[in-house]
């Protein structure tokens, strides 16, 4: 993309933030595969991060927030999830922004933190969305303050009256460029108060789509960095700071901010690795096929919901595939290399239309996390957490290559295998969660007791 940037329509001087960001799809990555593929990781530097997140706030935030009396973490926020892993590829969740309050559809992201839009202000190049893009009216957030800090190196400068740009690329070659600015934001808590928070997020001016594209309006970033959605709730003291989602295998499901909406008993948690700030890691693990061993160890794991599929680094991938193989060695299943959907797939004598008619064929995997001499912490990965039913009626492998697309030996949860149970992501415990039992993802909660 060019570098040239088209300035936002205010008479400040432009200081360059740039986010690098990692995107993959196996399309990017030349497989020629369809079924919306898509994994979005980001890497934000955070050596500039401030400790607090509000402090140099601009004027029309904090009036927002001393009057509308924010209370001290007390609800919850619950989002109606839409999408399905396949064949639309990604989950996305309806959220107001603005004065008047509008609708915009944003990919849910666990994998990074910058909540962007695409944004006429005006609009350089944008790509196809579901919605009029964001009109700013501004409300630029400075250089100096705390949110725009966090995305800068250590030792970053601000000119006077700087604005905060921002710059994320995609290594399937989409990308934003933008001006970080403060809007309003409406939500509806579970104790039935509605509140209007001013959040900074992205107004992105020049975008360029990628591999895995597809119209958006922009990206909800719910990762654990001081410019995410989540953390600014958070020192507002709306909500505490955990996220946490439900994946239907139906399609849709439920996102939330908050911890009053399940029940913490029924969720098996396990320690974030420490010196991952960037993602979402719940440690080392080692894989297990039908319950045993297979020798597969170390595996460093990351949680994204950002990522449609599983990735595995190639030998865990090998080893998976050759176990699966094994084990379909005899039985009504043949490899068909016509079906392109994902790089493995098997058909039967007769179309499969769902999951339940060819789980009896293959055996559950697990990845397993031990915390020094606590006991250890299991990621069940039944069938239907790891095969999904194409459009030919095939079925076919959701655990991909990751080594192929450039994660190296990185292993990536993707929605996939986190269908129909709960993922919790603690920030404030420094915890990684899942229910432990099928959980309805198809039934908003209103409060723990009732989830």
């Amino acid at each position: 993309m060019a570098k040239g940037k088209a300035g936002f329509p205010v008479p400040l001087l432009v200081q360059v933030v740039t986010i690098i960001a990692l995107s993959m799809s196996a399309t990017a990555a030349g497989s020629g595969y369809g079924g919306g593929w898509s994994l979005r990781k980001a890497m934000f530097s955070r050596g500039g991060e401030s400790s607090s997140a509000s402090s140099s706030s601009s004027s029309s935030s904090s009036s927002s927030s001393s009057s509308m009396g924010f209370n001290r973490v007390g609800s919850s926020v619950v989002f109606p999830l839409h999408g399905n892993v396949y064949p639309t590829g990604f989950y996305n969740v309806t959220v107001y922004i603005g004065q008047p309050p509008k609708p915009y559809y944003l990919d849910v992201d666990t994998g990074s933190d910058l909540t962007w839009l695409q944004c006429d202000a005006p609009c350089v190049q944008c790509i196809e969305a579901p919605h009029p893009y964001y009109r700013p009216y501004n409300n630029l957030v400075p250089c100096k303050d705390p949110i725009c800090a966090s995305l800068h190196p250590p030792g970053h400068r601000c000119k006077e009256n700087d604005q905060c740009d921002y710059e994320v690329e995609y290594a399937d070659g989409g990308s934003s460029l933008g001006v970080l600015v403060k809007d309003m934001f409406s939500f509806n808590f579970t104790n039935g108060k509605y509140q209007y928070p001013h959040l900074a997020l992205g107004c992105g001016y020049d975008q360029l789509p990628g591999g895995s594209y597809h119209p958006i309006d922009g990206v909800l970033g719910l990762g654990s960095g001081k410019s995410g959605i989540l953390s600014q709730l958070s020192s507002y003291g709306l909500v505490r700071n955990v996220v946490g989602h439900c994946l239907s295998s139906r399609g849709g499901g439920f996102l939330f901010f908050g911890d009053d909406v399940y029940d913490s008993s029924r969720v098996a948690w396990t320690p974030l690795l420490r010196h991952d700030s960037k993602h979402y890691s719940p440690g080392y693990a080692e894989l297990l096929f039908g319950g045993k061993a297979t020798g597969v160890k170390n595996l460093l794991v990351t949680v994204d919901s950002g990522s449609s599929y599983t990735y595995f680094g190639s030998q865990a991938y090998q080893v998976s595939l050759q176990l699966v193989k094994k084990e379909l060695s005899g039985k009504p299943l043949r490899e068909d290399w016509d079906d392109r959907t994902l790089p493995v797939c098997w058909r039967g004598q007769r179309p499969f239309s769902t999951i339940r008619d060819v789980r009896k064929y293959f055996k559950p995997l697990a990845l397993t996390f031990k915390d020094g001499w606590r006991s250890r912490t299991t990621f069940e990965m039944p069938p239907e957490s790891y095969l999904i039913i194409s459009s030919k009626g095939n079925v076919c492998l959701g655990i991909l290559n990751g080594t192929e697309v450039g994660l190296q030996d990185l292993t990536i949860i993707g929605d996939v295998s986190m269908q129909d149970r709960t993922v919790i992501y603690d920030n404030e415990k420094q915890m990684i969660g899942w229910s432990s039992a099928t959980a309805n993802c198809d039934r908003l909660p209103s409060s723990s007791s009732g989830y």
